[in-house]
């Protein structure tokens, strides 16, 4: 059994390792050389450092372990909101959570936790009829998301000086991404299995399993949460924004959309 456990917890941070110092590292490039707003950065810090949940849920689906599937993605998602919060208040910027756009936020990630521990707490079935509801939610959060920035964000948003983009520097980042996919997809593909035996022939509770997911898998958006406020140093507010949508991004993927390929994949 110790070296099951030693295979899981190697492949699980190499998951992490790979997430943040390639996928996270060249996502921020390309969007830099893209002249992206801070916004649309924190998205996409959002969608890379979900990479790992989907890696490790759609594993525990595919091999039959809803239970540490939800585990993982309710544990994933309270953690990033305490590092999320843990890394404003490092860096002083509570006072720009006064934002009306930022409590909007704050209220969808509320709702990315509740939801899980009422699955939890009623013993729901992940059914099909699930999937609709998640993908209807996922919908309206991003509309609410991208309205509400418009409305209480954009104007305090400077615009960044237009520089010529480097074709060749992009389509390097953009092969460099793919690569990374597939090395991801194969550790995930490792970190499946070495998950059904602890839980299946060493009887492992698979909340258990999922908890120390959730821990694992949180570990790029701490990354992530920081350096978007570091890179911002000089705009507080457009740090706090991308952290922000970083977080929002993350959980409500983690829930609404990587739950839910996780349940098509139970049904299946």
């Amino acid at each position: 059994m110790l070296i099951e456990v030693i295979k899981f917890v190697l492949f699980a941070f190499l998951i992490v390792f790979i997430s943040k110092y390639i996928l996270v590292t060249y996502l921020r490039k390309l969007a830099e050389s893209l002249n992206l707003k801070a916004k649309t950065v924190g998205n996409i810090a959002g969608i890379s450092t979900s990479v790992p949940e989907f890696l490790s849920v759609t594993t525990s689906s595919i091999r039959g372990l809803q239970s540490a599937s939800i585990y993982n993605i309710l544990s994933s998602n309270i953690i990033n909101l305490i590092q999320y919060l843990a890394t404003i208040m490092l860096n002083k910027n509570t006072h720009k959570l006064k934002n009306c756009a930022i409590i909007i936020d704050m209220i969808f990630v509320a709702i990315t936790i509740f939801i899980p521990i009422i699955l939890l707490r009623f013993n729901v079935k992940l059914d099909m009829f699930i999937v609709p509801l998640f993908l209807i939610f996922y919908a309206l959060f991003s509309y609410l998301n991208n309205s509400i920035h418009k409305m209480y964000i954009n104007s305090e948003e400077k615009k960044t000086s237009q520089s010529k983009k480097d074709i060749k520097k992009i389509a390097i980042y953009i092969l460099t991404l793919a690569i990374t996919g597939i090395m991801l997809y194969i550790v995930g593909e490792l970190l499946g299995n070495s998950l059904e035996i602890l839980c299946k022939n060493f009887n492992v509770p698979q909340f258990v399993v999922g908890i120390l997911l959730g821990f694992i898998t949180s570990i790029p958006e701490l990354m992530t949460f920081f350096e978007s406020q570091k890179y911002n140093k000089k705009d507080e507010m457009l740090g706090v924004v991308e952290a922000t949508n970083n977080l929002v991004s993350s959980n409500t993927l983690n829930l609404f959309v990587i739950q839910t390929i996780g349940i098509m994949i139970l049904n299946r």
